[in-house]
């Protein structure tokens, strides 16, 4: 059998506002983690405590993908002002 191999070229990755998104997001998951934050004992009861942990990981994480696409969009400039 036949490797297949495409014979065409990949298109260009899109590029957007790649760091507000990611902002966004990580602020929208930590708002949730605040609202769900006062209902603990409900969502202790029934047994639904990882919403609320989900919520915080969510904001964690956030944080993290803020530091790398920042680090990202900086090397991005940099190599387009050296190529320049």
């Amino acid at each position: 059998m036949k490797k297949w191999t495409p014979t065409h070229e990949a298109p260009a990755p899109l590029e957007g506002p790649v760091v507000p998104t990611i902002v966004g997001g990580t602020a929208l998951w930590f708002v949730l983690f605040l609202v769900q934050l006062p209902f603990y004992g409900w969502f202790d009861d029934h047994g639904h405590t990882w919403w609320v942990w989900t919520c915080l990981a969510g904001a964690g994480l956030g944080l993290i993908g803020i530091w790398y696409v920042r680090g990202r969009e900086a090397a991005l400039r940099r190599a387009a002002r050296d190529d320049a």
